[in-house]
Order: structure tokens, then C-alpha cells, then sequence
């Protein structure tokens, strides 16, 4: 993981005061306290994760919502943030999410609260037609997080260096289109993704793909499979299968989509390693996981 560079000369300073016995004792506890490892990471949010935790429909965080109207909004069909609503933790990274083809905000809406209550603002979309295609999608998911960053009532509660997105079928092929597009961003989730482009060597951004056994809209044969193996192969990057699925498996609560989003972009977003555990090793098949890929242990 990239040190920020505040913690280098943190340590620097520290390591230069040891010679004073006072300054020992301080870099003593602060090494030791409850709060060290939060100083060692200024962007990690909350307490430290247990299965419960992520597996909870919500997190420690309690949550607002805004609606944008779409009269509002530039180059996207508007939507609802969803956003922590302490001030005491600083900014938070943030995530775009889009729906499908035909689809609207309201499929994809139960992440909103779900994801922004563990420590994230959360922007859920509208498309400017519900047929808009993959590349106009992840035009507009980058237009939501330029709005989000820039214009929004809650702008200054967002990092605007820690940003991804994420979406369902068409806006998960839209979500990779993104990430090629902004090789900045922080974590690209496609959820059951559907695009004509099977290809993504041009993509930077750490990538976890949820395909779906039974889906017969985008076979993960021929869509998630292949997103995946064609993501460049030092890329941060899992595959994961869920099982006893179909394509519209993401359009309702599900606790392992939940589960392994928060901890992704938790681990991406955040930088926060605490989260690794829930990522590496793979999980293994089970009544809800089909199959799963990447490469362990992460290096970004």
C-alpha cells in the first residue's frame, strides 16, 4: 500500500524525537494507543470490521439522503445521495452507481444506505434514457462524481481523491468503460456486467467483477469471465461467482454482494487493510458462491 505522505514525515518526526525522553514516552503511546493505526492510515473510517459487521443490512454510520432532480444534474438523470451524516470523521471517499438497460435508480437504490452507513457518500443515478448504452453510461457515472465533488450540498464532505463507481448489466459495463476512461479512480465494482467490449487492458483501477450462474442476459461466459481475464493481470483484480443467481440478483438486498463491495472498496478507497481478511484468501464455494478469482494478497 502507497504511504500517504504525512504518515512519512509523521514517523520522520517521531524517529527524530526519540533522543528526548519525553518525546519518547509520547511516540510510545501513540505507537501503542487506540488510535495508532488510524494515524498510520488518515483515510480509514470506523471501527475495525468483523463478518457481522459487513454482513449487517447497516454499518456504524447513521444516514442522510438528498435527491438531485434531474433538471439539476449535467450529463446524467440525476439520483439520490446518500451520505454520513457526522462531520467528526472528516471527509469520505465516494462511490456512482448505475442501473441498467431499462432499468431506473430504484434498482440499484438499496445500496445507497447500505454502503454510505459504512463509512462512504454514495451517489445512485438515473441515465438519460434507460437505454443508454455502456460508454454513455460510464460517461455519466464520471458526470455524477464530477457533480457530486463539485456542486453538490455535500461536496465538502467528499474526498475527491478517493472516487470509484460501480453498476448493474449495462451500467457494470458502463462502470468499466470509467475506469478506462479515468485511470484515477479508486475501485470499478460491475455487478452482472453486460458490454459488447470484451477487453480492458487499458484499465487501472482494482476491479471486482460479481457474475452470476444462472444469468441468461450477460453469461458470465461471455461477459464476466471474460472482463475479467482481460483486465491486466498485475492489476488488483477478483472475480467473484455468485451462486443460485441470475442477472437481476444485484436489483435486490444480497448480503455477499454487500459484503464483498464494502470490503473492496473499504481496501481500495479507504486503503484500509483491515478489510484484506474479507478478501484474501479468495472465499471458497458456498450456498451463495459459485466460484471465485484474483490475485492474493492485494498490492495496491
Amino acid at each position: 500500500m502507497q504511504q500517504h505522505p504525512h504518515t512519512s514525515r509523521r514517523r520522520t518526526g517521531r524517529l527524530a524525537g526519540l533522543t528526548a525522553a519525553l518525546a519518547a514516552v509520547v511516540g510510545l503511546s501513540t505507537l501503542t494507543g487506540p488510535g495508532a493505526h488510524a494515524a498510520d492510515n488518515p483515510y480509514e473510517r470506523g471501527p475495525a470490521p468483523t463478518e457481522s459487521s459487513i454482513e449487517a443490512l447497516r454499518g456504524p454510520y447513521a444516514v442522510s439522503d438528498i435527491s438531485v432532480s434531474r433538471l439539476s444534474a449535467t450529463g446524467f438523470g440525476g439520483g439520490t445521495i446518500y451520505y454520513p451524516t457526522t462531520t467528526a470523521d472528516g471527509t469520505f471517499g465516494a462511490i456512482a452507481i448505475s442501473p441498467g438497460f431499462t432499468a431506473l435508480e430504484s434498482s440499484i437504490s438499496w445500496l445507497g444506505p447500505r454502503l454510505a452507513s459504512q463509512g462512504f457518500v454514495v451517489f445512485t443515478i438515473d441515465t438519460l434514457t434507460t437505454v443508454d448504452q455502456p460508454d454513455s453510461r460510464g460517461d455519466q457515472l464520471l458526470a455524477a462524481l464530477d457533480y457530486l465533488t463539485q456542486r453538490s450540498s455535500v461536496r465538502n464532505r467528499v474526498d475527491s481523491g478517493r472516487l470509484g463507481v460501480m453498476g448493474h448489466s449495462m451500467g457494470g459495463g458502463g462502470s468499466l468503460e470509467a475506469a478506462k476512461d479515468r485511470p484515477s479512480l479508486q475501485a470499478a465494482i460491475p455487478l452482472t456486467p453486460w458490454n459488447l467490449d470484451k477487453t480492458w487492458p487499458e484499465v487501472r483501477t482494482p476491479t471486482l467483477i460479481f457474475g452470476a450462474d444462472g444469468d441468461t442476459i450477460a453469461p458470465v461466459s461471455s461477459h464476466a469471465e471474460p472482463f475479467y481475464s482481460n483486465l491486466p493481470s498485475s492489476l488488483d483484480r477478483a472475480y467473484l461467482e455468485l451462486n443460485n443467481a441470475t442477472h437481476f440478483t444485484p436489483n435486490s438486498s444480497n448480503t455477499t454482494i454487500a459484503k464483498y463491495s464494502i470490503s473492496w472498496l473499504k481496501r481500495f478507497i479507504d486503503n484500509d487493510t483491515r478489510y484484506e481478511q474479507f478478501l484474501c484468501p479468495l472465499p471458497r464455494p458456498s450456498l451463495t458462491i459459485e466460484e471465485s478469482r484474483g490475485n492474493c494478497p492485494h498490492t495496491s
